[in-house]
């Protein structure tokens, strides 16, 4: 039987690695700006421009002159017909609207004006705080399940802990992959960024829970044997659906990010990073760390640290 968890050092060492970079942008861009991510409009505030055209036209095809002004966080979508769009994008000097107008004008044969309105964040400051108390509670919320549901084995506040560990890894692998891609390709994270990551939360928090789940099952059946022994068995037991279920999903995530609209890349791309994000700390974090946990390691790693800290 192969040995997956032996090797959980060198998981942790990897999550390590996919973590700091995004972390350490994070600081940075939270220094420099006072926020660890770009934020776009919905965040921000803006302008909304409605217009009409004398022929039909594709939003992807609007928002590109929008872009070729350095407007990148332009959302562009249809209202009513195909000839009626509604551009919704950042404050922009007078100057600069009749120069889009222009162009939009001379690409599609012409340009009526509907509407030019200021707008506020959709998304403010304490929305944001909320789905960051809603995690809080989430959280909570499956620990304490997890811990009554695994209450007929040993330690069953440890399960519901490192899925919790699992789950936050995920979360801050997101938020690094878009404080990263914000600064590389000018990103900027909107509404359906708090949708991608509690949507992720289910999803990385739901693979944990089958494979400890297996584990409860198997811990009579295989008495006598090491925890990290029937942890492994479990875990390679599980394996098979667990990447099935998985692989289903970014099969359609990846065809939805190369065929999909440019106004929905961001998200979708969010989401496959968290599937493949959620699909590793399931086997390789939340596993390995309950393993840990049992043979005493982390305790073992904590007296360390405070005992140098007491030498130095």
């Amino acid at each position: 039987m192969y040995n997956l968890v032996e090797k959980r050092k060198w998981y942790y060492l990897a999550s390590a690695i996919l973590i700091i970079p995004g972390l350490i942008v994070m600081i940075y861009s939270t220094v420099t700006t006072g926020s660890p991510l770009r934020l776009s409009i919905d965040f921000t505030g803006g302008v909304i421009w409605e217009m009409r055209f004398p022929q039909a036209v594709q939003p992807a095809e609007v928002r590109a002159v929008f872009v070729e002004k350095g407007l990148t966080d332009t959302a562009v979508t249809t209202v009513g017909d195909e000839r009626t769009v509604q551009a919704r994008l950042k404050a922009i000097e007078d100057a600069t609207k009749a120069q889009l107008g222009d162009l939009l004008a001379e690409r599609f044969g012409g340009l009526e004006e509907l509407q030019f309105r200021s707008v506020g964040p959709t998304v403010g400051r304490e929305v944001a705080r909320t789905a960051g108390i809603a995690i809080a509670v989430a959280s909570l919320a499956i620990l304490l399940f997890i811990t009554w549901a695994f209450r007929n084995v040993p330690h069953p506040v440890r399960y519901g802990t490192c899925a919790i560990l699992a789950m936050l890894h995920d979360v801050l692998l997101i938020m690094g992959f878009l404080a990263i891609m914000g600064y590389v390709a000018g990103w900027e994270v909107d509404a359906l960024f708090l949708t991608a990551v509690l949507t992720l939360i289910g999803f990385a928090v739901q693979d944990a829970i089958v494979v400890f789940d297996r584990i409860r099952e198997n811990i009579p059946k295989h008495r006598g044997e090491p925890f990290e022994v029937i942890a492994n068995r479990s875990l390679l037991e599980t394996l098979h659906r667990s990447m099935v279920t998985q692989l289903n999903a970014m099969f359609v995530m990846i065809a939805i990010l190369i065929f999909g609209g440019a106004t929905i890349k961001q998200f979708i791309a969010a989401m496959l990073v968290g599937l493949l994000s959620g699909t590793y700390s399931s086997i390789f974090n939340a596993v390995p760390l309950l393993v840990s946990w049992e043979k005493g390691e982390i305790g073992g790693f904590f007296r360390r640290l405070v005992g140098r800290g007491a030498t130095a």
